[in-house]
């Protein structure tokens, strides 16, 4: 009797695969789906180990850690890497992996190509008036239009690319799954205190532009709790700056970039959740981050800016408040309202229990799933 050939499915992703949930749960749906998957990611020097996964995880160590030289060494790496190996599917994430993923997909006519854009890449501040987001831009515009299978995160972002390319998209959101800890640490040995209020900020992109320093100085007008920053990005360095200069040691705790389960213990003791990302660019005013989710599903109630996405979740559950900038005394007043009126916390957080059964990985993937199943 033939033995069926298990599929072989290959994941392209530009981070050290330490942190990046979205990408883990493809890996799961990809195995649902009958593969064996391998990811392949770069490892970097404050990389931390990689926690036990039900998938093959490669890191590569490259020369360069960033900008041009960075991204086309990584490329050719991943180029190298698909050509040589045996795969059915090449599932890119994002523009900064799909050069080589689709090259590689067109010389190795038999495999299929899936495209997950986690953002409008071409739209980041960081690429803002430099000379490289034209190389991008046209990057995206060569390989974009021959893609058929397309997946991205929200339905503002998968309407700008239909407009652009005519292309028809996937919407598969960054939603967490329901969570239930196990082995949950107590406050004091996670380093929090037990006598306030915990405001989080989390994430693996704690970048310009996402409300931090505006957060930290809120705090000089917020009694009766601490803010929680946990993650890393590149505002980091100068947020501890800011807070040693504003003498707030002692109201705004960092506690860096932890594995995913780990980060989910700081978020489960949190009482408030920031998402206070800015429009300056369109990758930012349709941003729909992870952590909105993630604070439905521990319910943790919400104060977020006004970026479209985000406002929608949040009003359609009432499952916090939306406030029209991103300014320190803003910030404070919406803190400062939550924690001198416990039952409106409180209301928004059962909403949040509430929204969590309907806003879950569980229920998202079904999209994902069902285009994968039907190449």
């Amino acid at each position: 009797m033939e033995t069926l050939k298990i599929k072989t499915a290959i994941v392209t992703v530009s981070n050290d695969l330490a942190t990046d949930n979205r990408v883990n749960k493809t890996c799961n749906v990809l195995k649902e789906s009958g593969y064996k998957v391998i990811l392949i990611g770069r490892k970097r020097k404050n990389s931390i180990p990689l926690k036990l996964q039900n998938h093959q995880c490669i890191r590569l160590n490259l020369l360069f850690d960033k900008g041009p030289f960075f991204y086309a060494e990584l490329n050719i790496r991943f180029f190298f890497f698909l050509l040589f190996s045996s795969v059915d599917l090449i599932f890119s994430n994002d523009l900064d992996t799909l050069p080589a993923a689709f090259l590689a997909h067109k010389l190795k006519f038999k495999s299929k190509l899936v495209y997950d854009s986690h953002e409008l890449f071409t739209e980041a501040p960081e690429l803002e008036g430099r000379f490289v987001k034209k190389i991008w831009e046209r990057i995206e515009k060569i390989i974009f239009p021959k893609l058929n299978y397309i997946i991205t995160v929200n339905d503002s972002i998968a309407a700008i690319f239909k407009s652009k390319y005519n292309k028809e998209l996937v919407v598969v959101r960054n939603i967490g799954e329901q969570i239930n800890l196990t082995n949950i640490k107590s406050k004091e040995e996670l380093g929090l205190p037990t006598d306030k209020k915990i405001i989080i900020i989390q994430g693996s992109g704690l970048n310009v532009e996402r409300g931090i320093e505006e957060a930290i100085e809120a705090m000089l007008y917020v009694h009766g709790a601490v803010l929680v920053i946990v993650g890393d990005g590149d505002v980091i360095p100068n947020a501890k700056i800011l807070v040693e200069k504003l003498k707030l040691s002692s109201r705004v705790l960092f506690f860096g970039k932890r594995p995913y389960t780990d980060l989910m213990q700081f978020t489960h003791y949190a009482d408030i959740g920031l998402a206070l990302d800015k429009p300056k660019s369109l990758n930012y005013k349709f941003a729909l981050p992870n952590k909105l989710f993630d604070y439905i599903n521990t319910q943790t109630a919400v104060i977020s800016s006004n970026l479209i996405e985000i406002e929608k979740i949040v009003k359609r559950y009432e499952i916090g408040c939306v406030i029209e900038q991103t300014e320190p005394k803003l910030i404070a007043s919406a803190i400062n309202s939550l924690i001198e009126n416990p039952e409106l916390l409180a209301n928004y957080q059962n909403n949040c229990k509430a929204a969590g059964k309907i806003e879950n990985w569980e229920n998202e993937k079904i999209k994902m799933k069902a285009l994968i199943d039907g190449l």
